[in-house]
């Protein structure tokens, strides 16, 4: 995230009212790609069987719109980028959005050490301050639902006091810098992100970046360029032993 941005997040008990704000700032404006959310409490949390991330529902073939609202709740149907991880001292959490992204190590692997020491110490290490971080980890561990949204410096107090409007507290303007992956085209295959590259050989992976950039071009969505370069890999290879798609069909 550049300089002339920056982070408004709250917290929300209600996870309607957390439905109403998500779709408020789409209604302002906001991208969906900006907006994060982490919880663990969302009413559609019994029907995750497992770990999910984007990439196993695009692996799986299930890469809708309904698919997501069906699995994940009508809030995170709005969103993009969503996933179930555990994180210590909260036990698993859905989350949504480039802070989701990041937290999978999609971006960056080097969370992976923060996650570790729990919510609060990777929230520190994007740039939120100590005692902000805690108070948000305290919230989610209780049960509440966590909002952080990446706007330009300059609608930071609007976006602030809808957020405030719609029902949110703990709300709070931060410098925090949320790791993006690449969005355009990819140069080469050590942009693949991390969380998909260990499951392809390298063969694979030049054949993933072939077939990305080529879909790329012709829609310019990043997640359908996702969904089509994963469906070519399925075309073309098999899982060896390990798991991994290496073997040419």
């Amino acid at each position: 995230m550049s300089s002339s941005k920056k982070c408004v997040s709250a917290t929300f008990k209600d996870e309607k009212k957390l439905h109403d704000a998500v779709q408020r700032l789409l209604n302002r404006g906001i991208h969906k790609e900006d907006i994060s959310i982490i919880g663990r409490n969302f009413q559609s949390e019994a029907k995750i069987t497992g770990f999910l991330t984007k990439k196993d529902i695009i692996l799986d073939g299930l890469a809708s719109g309904a698919i997501y609202g069906s699995l994940f709740g009508s809030v995170l149907s709005l969103l993009s980028g969503v996933g179930v991880l555990f994180i210590p001292f909260l036990g698993a959490v859905v989350a949504a959005g480039p802070l989701a992204a990041a937290l999978l190590g999609a971006t960056s692997g080097a969370l992976y050490g923060a996650i570790g020491a729990g919510l609060g110490s990777v929230l520190i290490s994007l740039g939120m301050t100590q005692e902000r971080a805690a108070i948000y980890q305290t919230r989610v561990q209780a049960g509440e639902f966590l909002i952080v949204v990446e706007v330009p410096a300059e609608k930071s107090g609007e976006i602030f006091l809808l957020l405030q409007i719609a029902g949110g507290e703990e709300v709070a303007t931060t410098e925090m810098q949320i790791p993006r992956g690449v969005e355009g085209k990819l140069e080469g295959t050590d942009q693949i992100a991390p969380d998909m590259k260990v499951d392809m050989s390298e063969e694979a992976q030049r054949t993933f970046v072939e077939s990305y950039n080529q879909a790329f071009e012709q829609s310019s969505d990043h997640s359908n360029a996702l969904i089509e370069a994963w469906k070519k890999i399925k075309q073309l290879f098999d899982r060896d032993e390990k798991g991994i798609f290496s073997r040419r069909k």
